[in-house]
């Protein structure tokens, strides 16, 4: 996989505005036609053109969009796609050596190709969840040793 397929699209303004308009009409398309697997008819305004989406690629651009209305650099990434080291602590936005030394923990699952790494994009994601949700349940608990404290 290419480095320049990682690279975010940083919005600007304008494109922060455009998102948020874009993603309040989106979420209320999505709202009112429950979930299903149905294909997603897109009207072009200038033309009559006419786009039949896969669904699931319509809740993957609200989410884009919703990322982009926050000001947030997006970037795609197949979950197939196999990673560098260097790609990879990227995405992460670690060091190199921090990011083998989880491979090397089995914290991230990895294979090798002669001497090097490489890192599915779907185990990176995995390991973001997990890490995520271990920082939320700590959060968690601290609140809730705070509260018993009385310090809250």
């Amino acid at each position: 996989m290419s480095t320049a397929a990682l690279q975010p699209v940083q919005p600007d303004h304008e494109d922060v505005v455009a998102a948020d308009a874009a993603l309040s009409r989106v979420k209320a398309y999505l709202n009112s036609h429950p979930e299903g697997t149905e294909a997603v008819r897109v009207r072009v305004e200038e033309s009559d053109d006419e786009l039949l989406l896969p669904r699931a690629a319509v809740e993957l651009f609200a989410q884009i969009l919703a990322y982009m209305a926050a000001g947030h650099g997006v970037s795609v990434v197949p979950a197939d796609a196999e990673l560098t080291t260097q790609q990879a602590a990227d995405l992460l936005n670690v060091s190199r050596p921090y990011l083998i030394g989880l491979l090397e923990a089995d914290e991230i699952e990895y294979r090798k190709v002669g001497k090097h790494r490489r890192i599915k994009a779907a185990s990176l994601i995995e390991y973001m969840r997990n890490d995520d949700q271990r920082r939320r349940q700590a959060a968690d608990e601290l609140s809730a040793l705070t509260q018993e404290m009385g310090m809250a």
